[in-house]
């Protein structure tokens, strides 16, 4: 009887499943397995949002499992020791598992084949986790892309959705492997948290395509914070909960037009640019996975190397009051506070504090990019760093420094009746919308009125914007200088280490 382990990691799904569809071609009992890192479960470092994700999607997993003649053996310890005395134990003969890109798997799937090589055991990897291989989207001199526009184009020439990898057998995983048992670590429910789990997924991405404000108007309304209209299935792509080509596939069945380079009517225009803009997103999506595959110094030191050792200022109280928000720039602290209160924040977002931080607070971008890490449910590294390294002037971008968003403006354009402010910083209730974003500007009369003191209520600003960025364009162009973000390395790599 032929068995394949199939290894999990962040394919937790059993519905369109590149991996699992190629072991049931070749094997007539597949076992699949998660091996569960101590180090990332046991850290205080892992977001309790995506731990919580984590394990209801490994626990729904199991239920679909056991509903197609298997079940999910969980192990815990280090994948290459792990991995192999399972193979061995079940006599399998070979694992299978989805490519992963980022410098810290790598270097794992190395010592995990190395460790089946040695055992006399095959192994065989699968792109499962991206529509491309990042060796797939090149030049044509076979280098990689670092500007977003021409690999779009290259993309979109190489690159097609496959059909659905449909599932006709049961998996037969023979009944008596040892596995620990789930219900040692299930947690309490948080409702504040999104759930986790490929039905969740599956519900999150019908009511996006049909509500009447998901796709069929994302490109007008997924700037708007208030409305709160992007599909959040983020999470979901990032743990594997949902297919990336079925994502892909909902758009295009939802929006024939995407399937055409013109559209007829006016309706179908419309339906075609919000289909386009979304998957735009997927895209930048793969192009920050192909920028850190090519490039993996980018995982520790700025992706422009003129930029790696700027003189960060590094004030512990600013990053602290950031971390809390607690700055007094209501857009930002909303973005902060809605982080820690639910564990995800809204792309726009994401950009307003990571620009307020490095440029407005100079705080190296790389401390920022670990506090993402230790509190988002999507926390995604090659994503999180890309995203982190645009703001800060440091990445692929072709605009870098002195693209600096003025928080005010930021709020006004995407806030513009506080809607956002208020949800999150309440003690903003009752100021009016023409002083929601900058409070400190509200005249005296108008605040007793309210009853509001700038202060007591609500931080003043730590600093004056216009100040910060006239030093944050000094700092950009006195390259060279060593930053002191020395002391936050450990801490970092354990995250980075750890990181699923």
């Amino acid at each position: 009887m032929r068995r394949i382990l199939w290894w999990l990691r962040r394919d937790l799904r059993v519905h369109d499943n590149l991996v699992l569809f190629q072991a049931l071609q070749h094997a007539d009992a597949v076992i699949p397995v998660f091996v569960l890192d101590a180090r990332l479960w046991n850290s205080a470092k892992l977001a309790p949002a995506r731990k919580q994700f984590l394990w209801e999607s490994l626990a729904a997993l199991d239920a679909n499992l056991k509903e197609r003649g298997a079940y999910l053996v969980l192990r815990q310890g280090d994948p290459a020791r792990e991995i192999v005395n399972l193979a061995r134990e079940t006599q399998a003969d070979a694992v299978y598992f989805h490519k992963d890109y980022t410098p810290y798997a790598r270097r794992r799937d190395e010592r995990v084949v190395a460790a089946l090589d040695a055992a006399g055991i095959r192994a065989a990897s699968f792109n499962e986790l991206y529509l491309a291989d990042p060796a797939q989207v090149v030049k044509d001199d076979g280098t990689p892309y670092t500007v977003y526009s021409r690999y779009r184009a290259r993309f979109e020439q190489v690159v097609a959705v496959p059909p659905r990898y449909c599932l006709n057998q049961n998996l037969n995983t023979p009944p008596d492997i040892f596995s620990l048992p789930l219900q040692t670590m299930v947690l309490a429910r948080d409702a504040r948290f999104a759930p986790g789990g490929e039905t969740a997924a599956a519900q999150l991405a019908r009511e996006f395509v049909t509500r009447p404000n998901g796709l069929a108007a994302y490109a007008a309304v997924r700037e708007d914070l208030a409305a709160d209209a992007t599909s959040h299935l983020s999470p979901h792509l990032h743990f594997g909960t949902v297919s990336v080509r079925e994502l892909v596939r909902l758009a295009r069945d939802t929006f024939p037009a995407t399937h055409r380079a013109r559209a007829e009517t006016s309706a179908a225009r419309t339906a075609l640019e919000n289909a386009r803009v979304w998957l735009d997103e997927i895209v930048w999506r793969e192009f920050f996975n192909h920028v850190l595959y090519h490039f993996p110094h980018a995982a520790r030191t700025s992706f422009r190397a003129e930029f790696s050792d700027l003189a960060w200022r590094n004030n512990p109280e600013f990053f602290q009051a950031w971390c809390e928000g607690r700055t007094g720039y209501p857009i930002v602290d909303a973005g902060m506070r809605q982080l820690k209160q639910i564990g995800w924040m809204h792309n726009r977002a994401r950009m307003i504090t990571a620009s307020f931080l490095t440029k407005d607070l100079l705080v190296d971008w790389r401390a920022g990019e670990i506090f993402f890490l230790q509190n988002l449910i999507d926390g995604d590294m090659a994503s999180n760093n890309g995203g982190w390294q645009w703001a800060a002037g440091t990445g692929t971008d072709a605009q870098p420094y002195f693209r600096i968003f003025n928080p005010m403006r930021q709020g006004a354009r995407f806030d513009p009746t506080g809607t956002y402010v208020r949800r999150y910083v309440p003690e903003l209730a009752n100021v009016p919308d023409e002083f929601i974003h900058a409070p400190w500007a509200m005249p005296a009369d108008v605040a007793r009125q309210v009853g509001f003191a700038l202060g007591r209520d609500y931080p003043k600003p730590i600093v004056v914007h216009a100040t910060q960025r006239e030093q944050a364009l000094a700092l950009y162009r006195q390259k060279g200088k060593r930053s002191t973000m020395q002391q936050l390395e450990p801490e970092r790599n354990q995250i980075l280490e750890t990181n699923i």
